[in-house]
C-alpha cells in the first residue's frame, strides 16, 4: 500500500489526523519537497510525528518509480507531500503505474495554494482559468507560457494563478516581476494580487502588476494572481479591505 499525504500549507501541525494516523501506522515514511515547500524543516516533522522520515528526489518519484511501487506491493508506505498530493503531475503518474502494477494507493488530502487562494484574496473560486507557473530563465531564455496562459483567461474574463519556481531557490514576486518584464507586451499593465505564506502569516497586496515589486512581501513563498478583464463587485471590496487595493479597482467592477 502507497498512502500519499498531504501536509497542507504551512508547517508540521498542518498535517489532518488521518493523515497522521497514516503516518504512525507506516512501515516507512518519505517525503518530497521538490514539488512545493513548507516553512517547516524535515527534523520539524520528524519531532510533530515522532517517526524518521527519509527524503526523496525527484528521480526517486519519475526515472526510479519503480523502486517505491515495488516496495509498496511489500509495505506499507506514506509519502508526504506538501500541499494537497495529487497537484504534482508526478504524483498521479506514480499513482497511475502502481494500480497497473496491482499495489493499492490511498490518498489523503489537504488544503493547497490552489484552493487556497480563493480564501486569501477573496476571488470567486469559479473565476480561475488555467494555472502557469513562473520559471527561472533556462539558458538566457524565458517562458512565454505565463504570458500565453493570462492572455487566454483575459480572453474569457478569468482571474490567472501564477505560481514562482521553486528551484533552486523560491522565487520572489520582485523577481517575477523582472522576469515577466523582459516579455510582456503590455498584457501585464494591469491589476493583479501578490500573495506571500498562505497558511501562515500571509500578507496580500493589490496592485497594478509591475507596482507588485514595490512592496515589501517578506519571505517566500510568494504566489501571484493576475485579475480578469473585470471583478464582481464583492471581489472587489474584500480586496479593499483585506488587500489594500486601490480605488482605482472600482474602474474594472462589473
Amino acid at each position: 500500500m502507497i498512502t500519499f499525504v498531504g501536509l497542507g500549507l504551512w508547517d508540521a501541525k498542518d498535517i489532518s489526523i488521518r493523515g497522521l494516523e497514516a503516518v504512525k501506522k507506516a512501515d516507512r515514511v518519505y517525503a518530497e519537497f521538490y514539488t512545493s515547500k513548507l516553512s517547516a524543516e524535515i527534523g520539524d516533522l520528524e519531532r510533530e510525528f515522532g517517526r524518521g522520515i527519509e527524503i526523496l528526489e525527484r528521480k526517486d518519484l519519475e526515472e526510479e518509480s519503480w523502486k517505491i511501487v515495488n516496495e509498496g506491493a511489500e509495505k506499507n508506505l506514506v509519502i508526504l507531500v506538501p500541499g494537497d498530493p495529487m497537484i504534482a503531475t508526478t504524483h498521479s503518474s506514480l499513482m497511475v503505474e502502481a494500480k497497473r502494477k496491482g499495489v493499492d494507493v490511498k490518498i489523503i488530502h489537504n488544503a493547497s495554494i490552489i484552493s487556497a487562494v480563493a480564501g486569501v484574496t477573496g476571488l470567486h473560486a469559479y473565476r480561475f482559468g488555467k494555472t502557469a507557473t513562473v520559471s527561472y530563465p533556462h539558458r538566457n531564455v524565458i517562458s512565454k507560457t505565463p504570458l500565453d496562459v493570462v492572455k487566454q483567461n483575459l480572453s474569457i474574463n478569468a482571474h490567472t494563478l501564477l505560481l514562482l519556481d521553486l528551484n533552486p531557490d523560491p522565487m520572489t514576486i520582485p523577481e517575477a516581476v523582472d522576469i515577466l518584464e523582459k516579455i510582456d507586451d503590455g498584457v501585464l499593465n494591469h491589476f493583479a494580487v501578490g500573495v506571500a505564506r498562505v497558511g501562515g502569516n500571509s500578507f496580500v497586496v493589490c496592485d497594478n502588476f509591475y507596482s507588485l515589486r514595490d512592496h515589501a512581501f517578506g519571505d517566500p513563498p510568494h504566489t501571484v494572481v493576475v485579475l480578469g478583464r473585470t471583478v464582481h463587485i464583492t471581489e472587489y471590496e474584500f480586496l479593499r479591505e483585506f488587500a489594500s487595493a486601490p480605488e482605482s479597482l472600482s474602474e474594472i467592477v462589473e
